[in-house]
């Protein structure tokens, strides 16, 4: 979650954008916890996947690792 998502309201709208089930994105858009905290949770782990940032662009770290790591 980016520091964009800091109100309740926008965080379950866009946990719900991202397929997660109405009362999931509640459950987890109350959450109190911080962005670095909430990252081994099941809220980004279901909702941001690899084919998901994969789709908008980003490289996943482990192709850059097997792309360099030869050296």
């Amino acid at each position: 979650m980016n520091k964009s998502w800091k109100r309740i309201r926008t965080r379950i709208r866009n946990l719900m954008k991202l397929g997660v089930p109405e009362w999931q994105a509640v459950r987890w858009g109350f959450t109190r916890r911080g962005g670095w905290h909430i990252v081994q949770s099941p809220i980004l782990q279901t909702t941001l996947t690899n084919e998901r940032l994969q789709k908008r662009g980003f490289i996943p770290t482990a192709n850059i690792y097997k792309r360099f790591s030869h050296v």
